[in-house]
């Protein structure tokens, strides 16, 4: 049998929870817990792409370069602070899976950190209105003195205060694509993608990188397709997607086609600014070739992969 590549998109919280210290030991902390589910899937013969979501680190980087005005540090741009996140998270990952895979005696897989940039259209509608919040909270009065000086957008956050808005466009093709696959193909463990990767457009015939936020898991639908995989694993807080969410009829959506999925998105049966991005790029991966597309909790990956839990999405 053919060994099956999966490319799995840590939730979140996988790396940090909500109300913890956002320090290096906690997040070390959380991710060897994480990870022992990662060598599981490894040992069950499957090649292995990890991604992952980068909003509190990136959220402490924007804060440190603010900090850092202070002293007459110069503030670095989005993308530079993405790329520095990438760096940051990729080798928390590669540390924590590489101690788990000593302690299993695996000693034939390298852990590769990859930086990794996602071409986005420089006219795509996004870029002319900007959705994404990022960055420290301001004060109404501050956001409106900031908004004059640097021509920024601020919108009010769920009430928490006003935070800077930058465009989330749609990604087209991972750069590095090749490369993954290379190192994928040759057994190692590859970390790419971080927080939906660094977005740059092309630009006569270059690539220049561009300020803006792209979401985690459709970049990681783009890798999975550009590189063959046959399994897309999105790893969240819950065990599967939900049709009437929280409500007295509310029910886990298990095995189910695309056709089937894409009527509950007809019928706005998911949250858009979480499990609605999930759910396209799980289908878009079907529609594009890919064998299988999963969501669930970390809990429940290798009972998934077996076809026993979590939602599992297959071609109609």
């Amino acid at each position: 049998m053919t060994r099956e590549l999966i490319a799995i998109a840590l939730g979140g919280n996988m790396i940090l929870q909500k109300g913890q210290p956002k320090t290096y030991e906690q997040q070390m902390k959380n991710l060897r817990i994480a990870t022992k589910v990662i060598v599981e899937i490894i040992k069950k013969g499957y090649g292995v792409i990890l991604t992952h979501g980068n909003g509190p680190q990136v959220g402490n980087i924007l804060l440190q370069q603010k900090a850092g005005l202070s002293d007459d540090i110069p503030e670095q741009p989005l993308t530079i602070c993405g790329a520095m996140s990438q760096g940051q998270i990729g080798f928390m990952i590669q540390t924590a899976l590489e101690e788990l895979l000593f302690e299993n005696k695996i000693n034939d897989k390298r852990v590769v950190a990859i930086i990794t940039r996602a071409v986005v259209d420089g006219s795509d509608p996004a870029f002319k209105e900007p959705t994404k919040p990022i960055g420290p909270f301001y004060t109404e009065e501050e956001a409106i003195e900031l908004k004059k000086q640097t021509k920024d957008m601020y919108i009010n956050d769920a009430g928490r205060g006003f935070r800077k808005v930058v465009p989330s466009p749609i990604p087209l093709e991972i750069l590095e694509g090749d490369t993954i696959s290379r190192c994928v193909r040759q057994g190692d463990i590859v970390i790419a993608v971080g927080g939906g990767g660094i977005p740059v457009a092309r630009d006569n015939g270059q690539f220049i990188d561009v300020e803006a936020v792209i979401d985690k898991d459709r970049a990681t639908e783009v890798l999975a397709t550009q590189i063959d995989a046959d399994v897309l694993m999105i790893l969240t807080d819950v065990p599967n997607a939900y049709v009437n969410y929280g409500k007295s009829n509310q029910k886990k959506v298990g095995k189910i086609t695309t056709k089937e999925m894409k009527a509950h998105l007809k019928d706005n049966q998911f949250a858009k600014g979480s499990m609605c991005p999930k759910v396209e790029s799980a289908i878009r991966f079907i529609e594009h070739g890919g064998r299988l597309s999963i969501i669930t909790s970390s809990e429940n990956a290798l009972a998934a992969i077996e076809d026993k839990k979590g939602t599992r999405i297959i071609k109609s």
